[in-house]
């Protein structure tokens, strides 16, 4: 059972690892940094399967990770155009699933804070430590949210990578504490596409400011 649970977060992780791949190999083709439709989708995909994972483990901060950004994905494919085809069944089970999970848990308010408040396996300190991680990891979506709002348009802002860094470290120190080897080798693999997108976003301003003058 540990085994199947393990590949359910590592093939997330692979959604996860493969989108931001995608998306920097598209950028470098670019020579901007882009928002490819295929970098929502890999990430729905990633994000339900993390969301399982997290469930299986009884692990409140990874659950708590992916209850906003998995909505704003859904936005994104939305304004992408992408949501609107997907069939109708389908797209009701993907966005009531959460909901339904979150709401089972809360039943007995006291069974779940015994069950992720108060796991022997996880001191709580660490479980403040890694929800902190993973909300400072959201920030992240609910400002590209925030940003490609006002513009209409589904875009990855230069303040998206910087939150990524500084929430991936922290998600990286909370799996090293609980010796996950999906957390550690998921979010390690991020760091470099993070900091390569904020040096194509400087770039890119710099050149642009370069064409702007007389």
């Amino acid at each position: 059972m540990t085994y199947a649970i393990f590949a359910i977060g590592f093939l997330a992780q692979a959604f996860f690892s493969g989108r931001i791949l995608l998306q920097w190999i598209l950028s470098e083709r670019a020579k901007k940094v882009v928002s490819p439709t295929i970098y929502w989708v890999l990430s729905i995909m990633g994000s339900y399967l993390l969301f399982l994972y997290g469930w299986l483990r009884d692990d409140f901060a990874i659950i708590l990770g992916q209850i906003i950004s998995y909505y704003i994905y859904i936005w994104n494919l939305r304004e992408k155009g992408v949501w609107q085809k997907v069939n109708l069944l389908f797209r009701v089970i993907l966005c009531i699933t959460p909901a339904c999970a979150v709401a089972y848990a809360l039943r007995d308010p006291s069974s779940f804070i015994e069950t992720f408040f108060r796991n022997d396996d996880v001191p709580l300190w660490q479980v403040l430590f890694g929800s902190a991680g993973q909300i400072i990891f959201t920030l992240r979506f609910i400002y590209q949210w925030q940003y490609s709002y006002k513009r209409h348009e589904s875009l990855l802002p230069l303040g998206f990578w910087v939150i990524s860094l500084i929430g991936s470290a922290m998600i990286v120190s909370y799996g090293l504490f609980r010796l996950d080897p999906v957390l550690i080798l998921g979010q390690s693999t991020g760091f470099l596409a993070y900091t390569r997108n904020i040096f194509i976003y400087r770039k890119e301003r710099k050149n642009a400011l370069k064409k702007s003058e007389p």
